[in-house]
């Protein structure tokens, strides 16, 4: 049991800030209802064969899971039936997907990866989703297209949802950072995490040390500093990577520390780094600057950025503030 007792929904029923009209709770606690649904299904994957490939290729160049395609299914179907959300755009669908009855009504637009880490599935990894929610400003199909081509900072909620030995729902409304456990017995998230800060330095950064040899020079040497020994300011850092983004950014959402996707040497499409902007680097950020933490690209910060594409790429150092500073200053040549 959680020690406040507060569930989900009394907590966005009290809060005074942008959910203070209900709409974007409301939409918020179906984004918690389609969470337990996949909580579900992950749970049993295995039983109903749900761990193989479909045979297609995303936009992204990657085989499509069976969980990754009835997962985005489910989040179009109950974003859908809010009547709040006349745009979404997926990890998994090429184009962005409107929905026409909604356009009237519709105040928001949502960005979402609906199972990040689903290559972890096949061994019992964990996995989670990610989600941003924008406000419609203007009318129509091409104003909804535009409104999602806006910066970072401009997001209204974000946050994800972990999947593991327990499933965790962390959001943000810019009023702060709390994390709600769900309570199977009774079917409600409880709140577990209240007003979750960030350390400003960790013990810990999360990175595919596969790549090392495939990342330009800077890189390479925040990383060879983090690994090395220094009196006084806690190195050498441990190594922790799971490889999927929900799990490693809770860790260090918690704890503190790094994580680290970057780009990769040269001119390449991999220089602009792997994690797309709207649904996975942008949400991330605004959780973390909320907490207390930074986001950036070593060289910009991931929520001043203006989307030029819906499945646009980024190098992304996200976590204690002091800690993705430092990672800066080798990208400036300042280390």
């Amino acid at each position: 049991m959680s020690l406040t007792g507060i569930t989900l929904s009394r907590h966005l029923l009290d809060d005074q800030g942008e959910l203070a009209d209900g709409d974007l709770a409301a939409l918020l606690m179906q984004i918690s209802l389609v969470a337990r649904i996949i909580s579900r299904e992950v749970k049993r994957a295995a039983l109903v064969g749900m761990l193989g490939y479909t045979g297609e290729v995303n936009v992204q160049g990657e085989q499509v899971r069976q969980l990754d395609l009835w997962s985005n299914e489910v989040c179009v179907n109950a974003l859908k039936e809010t009547r709040l959300v006349c745009t979404v755009v997926s990890e998994e669908m090429e184009n962005l997907l409107h929905f026409d009855r909604n356009c009237v009504a519709g105040s928001y637009v949502v960005c979402f990866d609906p199972v990040d880490g689903s290559s972890n599935i096949g061994v019992n990894g964990t996995v989670g989703t990610i989600f941003s929610i924008r406000r419609r400003r203007g009318e129509g199909r091409e104003h909804a297209a535009a409104d999602l081509l806006r910066k970072g900072s401009e997001q209204l909620a974000a946050g994800y949802v972990m999947y593991g030995p327990s499933t965790i729902l962390v959001y943000t409304a810019g009023r702060g950072v709390y994390g709600f456990t769900l309570d199977e017995s009774i079917g409600e998230y409880l709140l577990s995490h209240p007003n979750i800060a960030i350390p400003r330095r960790g013990k810990i950064y999360s990175v595919n040390l596969g790549n090392y040899h495939r990342w330009p020079e800077q890189t390479r040497r925040a990383i060879d500093y983090f690994n090395s020994p220094g009196k006084g300011t806690g190195r050498p850092y441990s190594l922790r990577y799971v490889g999927t983004m929900v799990s490693d950014m809770h860790r260090t959402l918690l704890e503190g520390g790094v994580f680290m996707y970057p780009g990769e040497a040269g001119e390449g499409k991999k220089s602009r780094g792997k994690l797309r902007l709207l649904y996975e680097a942008q949400p991330m950020g605004y959780v973390v600057e909320q907490a207390g933490g930074r986001a950036s690209t070593g060289l910009e910060r991931i929520l001043d950025i203006e989307p030029s594409e819906y499945h646009q790429r980024v190098p992304l150092i996200i976590g204690s503030a002091d800690d993705v500073a430092i990672v800066e200053e080798f990208y400036r040549g300042e280390r």
